[in-house]
């Protein structure tokens, strides 16, 4: 299980340059379990800020976050980050970059290199269990980095644009692998993104976030069906919620960039 609720968060923290900043306000939304959830919005506006939220690596200044029913008070091993740039052990092989976690809780040796095999071998990786970082491409390196979050079974799987340093043909397979892993292992997910493309083609819903200080300003929810392919984004009902979101963060990024420019 893995429903998660963030109840009228916000984050203020202060700067030297601007003095107190107001990240987040009253921030809420309702993420019920195995969902894929996506959030858009400006740069800026408090994404990533929310997920490290979520993921117990920040406090709110108000509100909070819970998953289950528990209120998250520090990291855990009921929710996975999967991060933009890799986060990977460059020392270790791909095999014991997905075990590390498991290692780090006992998990018997045995029992853990069974576990992450079969992580590796669902991101398609098989046959380069012993490979290390610095032999991988982009693609690979966050194929890794998805198996080691898996790995440790989270309830929910935080995703801070992880295909954000793709090319568009790797991204674009990535996502197609990314909703099989999900389809396969059921999750909950929290996933952001600037790419509005990959927003509906991932979602269930996406939650479009506001200029700074951070608030959802739309839920549109995805009736899409699945499993989704890439001959989805040219349907009528794609370029349609595509064109919604695009409307609201049109909007918003004007008014970040007005505010930016005010300063």
């Amino acid at each position: 299980m893995g429903a998660l609720d963030i109840e009228n968060v916000g984050l203020r923290f202060r700067t030297q340059r601007a003095g107190e900043v107001v990240a987040l306000s009253n921030l809420q939304m309702r993420i019920p379990d195995k969902q894929f959830a996506v959030i858009v919005g400006p740069s800026g506006c408090g994404k990533s800020s929310l997920l490290d939220l979520v993921a117990g690596l920040k406090e709110a200044s108000s509100g909070e976050c819970r998953v289950n029913g528990r209120t998250v008070s520090g990291p855990g091993r009921d929710r996975g980050m999967v991060f933009q740039n890799y986060s990977l052990f460059p020392w270790l092989s791909v095999q014991k970059n997905v075990e590390f976690g498991l290692a780090l809780r006992n998990v018997p040796m045995q029992e853990r290199a069974e576990q992450a095999r079969h992580f590796v071998h669902a991101v398609g990786l098989k046959g380069f269990e012993n490979a290390y970082p610095n032999h991988l491409s982009g693609g690979m390196k966050q194929r890794v980095a998805i198996a080691r979050a898996l790995a440790n079974d989270p309830e929910v799987l935080l995703m801070d644009e992880p295909f954000g340093a793709l090319d568009s043909q790797t991204r674009a397979v990535m996502q197609e692998l990314l909703i099989d892993i999900w389809e396969r292992h059921q999750k909950t997910v929290l996933f952001v993104t600037h790419d509005i493309d990959e927003a509906v083609f991932l979602g269930d819903v996406v939650y479009v976030m506001s200029a700074r200080p951070g608030r959802i300003v739309d839920t549109v929810q995805v009736d899409l069906p699945r499993p989704r392919h890439y001959d989805l984004v040219t349907t009528p009902d794609f370029i349609e919620l595509k064109r919604r979101i695009q409307k609201n963060l049109y909007h918003e990024v004007h008014r970040a960039m007005a505010a930016a420019d005010a300063a």
